[in-house]
């Protein structure tokens, strides 16, 4: 007897009825106009999310489901506003051993050791023997480079995936060294070193074990102080390779540039970028974000009845996905 063929949620279609395992990701309970309760989830497996809504639901049921628990849903999947959601008949939790684990988080489509071995190559090239060493005693540390090649750079809004984190800062890389030969002034070794350092701190930033989260670190202190305080403790470190102190200069000026990247105060940046490369480097963040996420919402959505994506609440706007209607006229 053979095992049925997963449903993923990449694959759901309006109309089809549904008995499938997701994973619980945010949850709401929530009142109609007539008061009765219902309960809305997020449900997601490595290629997406979707929402679903339980009519009729209690508060004891919404009480005993988990962010990051697994459950066998039954309903259909209908279209809403543009989007595909499921409503639920039924909903049940299972034990993580009845699921393999491999289906449920998201995962990088680039090959992991090659895009390690393009960090490695790209940031052996600086100069600058102090940056240079930095480097090496980041990528020495076993440790974070498997929990910087696992992490997401998000829980949802780009590169919310395993080894996002890594794919983004290869990505901004990369892009930095093209666009560098067109600024002279920018110091190229500054720039790549603080590509790579702008987001280490979500590597304890956030979880990633079974589902995205953030972890009780990431929601006290945030990845700009803990980014901080990783370059701070690996900078120590670099006179046993070198012999001598990393130059306060150059620590600021990274420093500076960690705590800077997201452009604005409201974006929260406690400081403005003030330097060069720091500008820099915020706009090759943003870029390869916002095209990420452009990409993303388009390719992800479904509904083949419009040329437009639903409004994101994110982008505040709606994306145009091209003219994909087959147009039918009478002779």
């Amino acid at each position: 007897m053979t095992t049925p063929k997963r449903r993923f949620i990449e694959d759901l279609a309006d109309g089809e009825n549904l008995d499938e395992v997701y994973l619980v990701g945010e949850k709401q309970l929530r009142a109609n106009r007539q008061g009765n309760l219902y309960i809305q989830l997020q449900l997601r497996d490595r290629t997406g999310s979707i929402d679903a809504r339980l009519w009729n639901a209690g508060e004891t049921l919404f009480r005993s489901l988990h962010e990051g628990d697994f459950v066998q849903v039954r309903g259909k999947v209908q279209l809403f506003q543009g989007a595909l959601q499921i409503v639920l008949n039924n909903l049940e939790r299972i034990g993580p051993e009845r699921v393999a684990l491999a289906d449920f988080l998201p995962h990088t489509d680039k090959d992991i050791g090659k895009l390690q071995q393009t960090l490695r190559a790209t940031l052996m090239k600086a100069g600058n023997p102090h940056l240079r060493a930095l480097a090496e005693c980041f990528l020495m540390d076993e440790a974070f480079v498997r929990n910087f090649s696992r992490a997401p750079a998000g829980i949802r809004n780009h590169h919310a995936y395993v080894g996002g984190l890594l794919e983004h800062v290869v990505n901004m890389l990369e892009a930095a060294d093209r666009l560098l030969p067109l600024y002279p002034k920018v110091d190229p070794d500054l720039l790549l070193l603080g590509v790579f350092l702008h987001d280490i701190g979500k590597v304890r930033e956030l979880s990633y074990e079974r589902v995205f989260g953030y972890t009780d670190e990431g929601q006290l202190v945030g990845h700009l102080v803990i980014g901080v305080e990783m370059l701070n403790e690996k900078a120590q470190q670099v006179s046993d390779l070198t012999g001598e102190p990393f130059p306060r200069d150059l620590l600021l000026r990274l420093q500076h540039m960690i705590v800077s990247h997201h452009g604005s105060y409201e974006f929260g940046s406690p400081k403005l970028p003030m330097t060069p490369e720091a500008i820099a480097l915020h706009y090759l963040d943003n870029l390869d974000a916002k095209v990420h996420t452009f990409v993303r919402d388009i390719e992800e959505d479904r509904n083949n009845a419009t040329s437009w994506t639903p409004f994101s609440q994110s982008l505040q706007r709606r994306l145009f996905k091209g003219n994909q209607l087959t147009m039918t006229h009478d002779p």
